[in-house]
């Protein structure tokens, strides 16, 4: 029975650097450079996603339709319990804009001058809808950040964020913490029967 996200067997043959279980991803996601692509468990990927180039994915993460993941040679992580709204977009690289250079894949590298670095989001970043995340920067542990927001510096732990660019607006309450532990006992539990 065909269903609207691959099945575990589809999801082995296609080749991730690895995979864990209960990985739900959309028939409609592009996927591109699997065998850079490494993914926890109990992660969903929903319809119109795009992935591509060096990704580590935890556990417990969703990727909200429309989003996309351009990792390159740099790479893009997301930490347990991380994740993105619908229509997100992450960039680990990037063309130079100035105009002293030209632009976009289709052009050779010798007239390109591409940079960029690591995006790195911690345990507990939650993106909101439409939000940009520049290169190079890294979400601390605890991060918000609300939609339509332009992430292009690292942000400090436990605060919520918005903004073009996005600026630090309150503090964000660690209960999610607490809220961890119960979730992760109560599965333990759950296992057992």
């Amino acid at each position: 029975m065909i269903t609207s996200f691959y099945s575990k067997e589809e999801i082995y043959d296609m080749g991730f650097k690895s995979c864990g279980e209960n990985v739900l991803i959309s028939r409609k996601a592009s996927i591109y450079g699997v065998s850079n692509i490494s993914i926890g468990e109990n992660v969903r990927i929903d319809d119109f996603c795009i992935l591509s180039g060096n990704i580590t994915l935890g556990n417990y993460i969703h990727i909200g339709a429309y989003s996309a993941l351009f990792g390159g040679a740099k790479g893009i992580e997301m930490m347990d319990f991380s994740g993105l709204s619908s229509r997100c977009v992450i960039y680990a690289e990037t063309d130079d804009y100035q105009g002293d250079f030209l632009t976009n894949p289709t052009v050779s590298d010798a007239y390109r001058n591409v940079s960029g670095g690591k995006v790195t989001l911690h345990k507990h970043v939650i993106i909101g809808s439409g939000t940009c995340i520049l290169p190079d920067v890294t979400l601390a542990e605890g991060v918000s950040v609300g939609a339509m927001s332009m992430v292009n510096q690292s942000l400090d732990e436990w605060g919520v964020y918005a903004g073009c660019p996005c600026k630090r607006i309150k503090e964000r309450s660690k209960n999610l913490i607490a809220l961890e532990q119960k979730f992760k006992e109560y599965v333990g539990e759950q296992n057992l029967i």
